[in-house]
């Protein structure tokens, strides 16, 4: 399960990374709630502040790619890092003396998302660079356990501090913790990496990285299925603040317990991605089924009537979310050519992210008009439906197959059935 942890350089990544994460979901939280304060608990301002964080992804996610084939991936990553530490520190400044405004905060949301627009394809990129393809699987969902770790330990935090000392301080603690992933990546024994071959720079490089993916029916129709998910379906940045204010009346410690929750999920799921990282490549049929169980289990969740079974419910959805995710990601990058990942991550990154722009402001709206459990039913739904329409594409194109052995076994159970049933 944790077998990439043997890699030096993969340990002192994951170790950088944990504390990041850490201090990104204290962030996550703390602007969220920021936004919340200043607008009077406005879900469509909550809508706007995730829009533009994640708006940048559309203009910057494939030149990110290109650059991410193109240099250093380790240096690039090093000057990404440092710019987002800058940033949580002005929003932090900002808040604690007390001058920050709504639009101060929509500025320096769209300032991060430029620099994580074009840090997530790289760093998503440079991992197999650190382990190499054989452990390529265990890192990305080791990686994923990672991220979920700190999204149980950074809202919860945050939903404490939040309450004692304001939401500025969180900023400042993100911008030191994030030291963290540069301290790993200087520490890198740089001889111990596995580099992908650099490209050299040349026109036509980002068109050449998009008819390379058009051309790859298995990597387009994964790409498709992400990003309904989570244009639709991924909408807990936004969806579960307003859920806590709107829905369930809790303050800033119950929104932070609901993330908790769906990080215990996301968590669960991760560990279990790991685990099964030693069968190889994720079969298509686990990343269609998750994708639909996420789905049916999201329109569930929209539908219970209390706190507490919103906050347990959420267990499963984090779960199926993450296991689905997981087997994305490792299906693309090891389907993926090696000299063509960087552009195939950032398309990746651009359908996983690009869509946000649509969804926040669509789940304010939503949430607006027809009350914040509907975010849930509408999301689940049309993630559901994806994960019908491109399962039964690719059992069109031969993507999908079920062995004859398995008809067999279900006539069988069938005629059985019958016979009980007479």
């Amino acid at each position: 399960m944790f077998s990439s942890l043997r890699v030096r350089n993969y340990r002192l990544f994951a170790g950088g990374a944990l504390l990041s994460n850490t201090g990104t979901w204290m962030q996550r939280i703390a602007q969220d709630w920021l936004v919340l304060v200043l607008t009077d608990n406005n879900p469509v301002a909550l809508g706007i502040a995730a829009a533009l964080q994640f708006l940048p992804t559309l203009m910057l996610s494939l030149w990110a790619g290109v650059l991410a084939d193109r240099m250093d991936k380790r240096k690039l990553l090093i000057g990404l890092q440092t710019g987002m530490a800058l940033s949580a520190v002005v929003l932090g400044v900002l808040d604690v003396t007390g001058v920050v405004q709504v639009w101060h905060v929509y500025v320096l949301c769209f300032v991060l998302g430029a620099f994580s627009a074009v840090e997530v394809p790289v760093r998503q990129s440079f991992v197999v660079e650190i382990v190499g393809r054989g452990q390529l699987t265990n890192a990305v969902a080791l990686n994923s356990t990672n991220f979920n770790l700190a999204r149980i330990v950074g809202p919860a935090i945050a939903g404490v501090l939040i309450t004692l000392i304001g939401t500025g301080w969180l900023f400042l603690a993100n911008a030191v913790l994030t030291g963290a992933v540069v301290a790993g990546l200087l520490l890198m024994r740089v001889g111990d990496l596995h580099p992908s071959p650099r490209v050299a720079a040349r026109r036509g490089q980002l068109m050449e990285g998009l008819r390379y993916v058009r051309g790859r029916a298995d990597i387009l129709t994964v790409m498709v299925l992400v990003f309904f998910v989570s244009t639709f379906g991924m909408t807990f940045f936004v969806s579960l603040a307003i859920a806590a204010a709107n829905v369930f009346h809790q303050d800033a410690s119950g929104y932070g317990l609901l993330s908790t929750t769906l990080a215990v999920g996301t968590l669960a799921g991760a560990l279990l991605a790991a685990r099964r990282s030693s069968r190889g490549r994720p079969r298509t049929r686990l990343l269609l089924g998750s994708a639909l169980l996420f789905g049916v289990l999201q329109v569930v969740l929209g539908l219970l009537p209390t706190y507490g079974m919103f906050a347990i419910g959420l267990i499963p959805v984090g779960l199926a979310l993450m296991t689905f995710m997981t087997a994305a990601n490792s299906t693309v990058q090891l389907a993926a050519a090696p000299e063509m990942r960087g552009r195939v991550m950032g398309l990746y990154m651009l359908v996983f992210v690009g869509g946000n722009p649509l969804g926040a402001p669509m789940t304010g709206w939503l949430a607006d008009q027809f009350g914040g459990r509907s975010p849930f039913i509408v999301g689940g739904a049309v993630a559901a439906l994806a994960a019908i329409a491109c399962g039964l594409l690719l059992l069109r194109r031969g993507g999908v197959r079920v062995s004859p052995a398995n008809w067999s076994r279900l006539r069988v159970l069938r005629r059985e059935r019958r016979a009980r049933v007479r």
